[in-house]
């Protein structure tokens, strides 16, 4: 590797937006990134798009322009989207039953959970304790199990992150409402019409396009979820154990959204980009105004049930909170973060959309600070 970390650094950078080239570059010199993307988008138009560094912990493959990732959780508020698609097309009622698109969900005494209840982390969903270990690729398994699946309180009476089942209960309300699979209406209604290189696994692509993740010991979500003991590990136990879980070949082409979204910061931002401009880019509609407005309303801004962390949460995406998941200067700022310091998210009063891909995970529970320093680079 190079002595000087920044010269594997590539792509193009707006002058308006140098601070961001800069914290950047300063990641790779100071804070430890080994390969990284960031893009930001303003008024629909690309202003960053810079990614650097190696694709492998070896560092023999250089981070390239079509490098993807394992971007983890930032999945989730992808398959919020989809939901809100059909939301917005009006194919589902957010006061309606989940139990009126999936009739099995009723089991457990579910029966009177709503979909608003669900999105919002109301529901209390937040374990399979009926799937056996290591289930989390067998579909049709997890569904059965989330269907006979008591709540741990409640519903609507408390909330929390449903880290491990969010992708689960969407994608099978997406199934159930459309007849696609979530990661088939994710491609034909948003990345495809986007131009996005993002989905669930890494549809088929080069394996040389794939850079691997790069554990971090001192990871709160890779240290909990493999005790289960824990909250996070309970509800991750139906993950297949493996000792590169986030490089497992199940986890790059089988089907599990809760995190295993791949794609890097010019994809996420791209599908942000849309509805940080009202829900249209590039003549790709994805969401009326009046829908984005009514998804980025807060729900909850408190302890959380599963994590113990203090968030600020809309209708299936976080919202803007300084201390654990900061997405600039207004409160209106909505977006998904991944384990491991991912980011995307869109902030529609200044029309700007941002996304950040790693490969080497942060320490702690939050986005990290290479994450952090560039968003408030994005907002001096």
């Amino acid at each position: 590797m190079s002595a000087d970390p920044t010269s594997t650094i590539q792509g193009y950078c707006d002058p308006a937006f140098a601070s961001v080239a800069d914290a950047f570059a300063a990641n790779f010199r100071e804070r430890g990134e080994s390969g990284a993307a960031v893009c930001v988008f303003e008024k629909g138009e690309k202003k960053v798009d810079l990614w650097g560094g190696w694709a492998d912990a070896a560092h023999t493959r250089p981070w390239r322009e079509d490098t993807i990732v394992c971007m983890m959780s930032v999945g989730k508020g992808m398959a919020a989207l989809c939901i809100w698609m059909l939301v917005d097309r009006g194919l589902i009622d957010l006061d309606a039953p989940v139990a009126h698109y999936w009739p099995e969900f009723a089991g457990g005494g579910k029966g009177a959970i709503t979909v608003r209840t669900l999105i919002t982390g109301k529901a209390g969903l937040l374990y399979a304790d009926a799937a056996p270990d290591g289930a989390g690729f067998d579909w049709e398994t997890m569904v059965r199990a989330y269907e006979v699946q008591v709540p741990e309180w409640e519903p609507g009476t408390k909330h929390g992150y449903h880290s491990a089942s969010a992708g689960y209960l969407f994608g099978e309300l997406v199934h159930r409402v459309d007849g696609r699979a979530i990661d088939r209406f994710l491609q034909e209604e948003v990345s495809g019409p986007l131009g996005a290189d993002y989905g669930y696994g890494t549809r088929g692509a080069d394996p040389d396009r794939v850079a691997d993740i790069i554990p971090n010991p001192d990871s709160h979500t890779f240290v909990q979820t493999r005790d289960h003991r824990t909250k996070l590990g309970r509800a991750w136990r139906m993950r297949p154990y493996s000792p590169d879980h986030y490089n497992d070949a199940r986890l790059r082409n089988e089907l599990m959204p809760s995190t295993n979204g791949h794609g890097n910061a010019r994809a996420v931002a791209r599908i942000y980009a849309a509805l940080a401009c009202g829900g249209t880019l590039d003549g790709v509609t994805l969401l009326s105004a009046a829908t984005i407005d009514q998804l980025r309303a807060e729900s909850w801004h408190g302890h959380c049930e599963m994590t113990d962390r203090i968030f600020r949460y809309a209708q299936g995406f976080f919202l803007n909170e300084p201390a654990t998941s900061p997405m600039g200067t207004n409160d209106g700022s909505f977006g998904h973060p991944g384990a491991g310091g991912a980011l995307g998210f869109a902030d529609p009063e200044a029309k700007i959309a941002f996304s950040y891909s790693p490969t080497l995970m942060c320490a702690g529970g939050g986005i990290g600070d290479r994450c952090a320093a560039l968003v408030s680079a994005l907002y001096p």
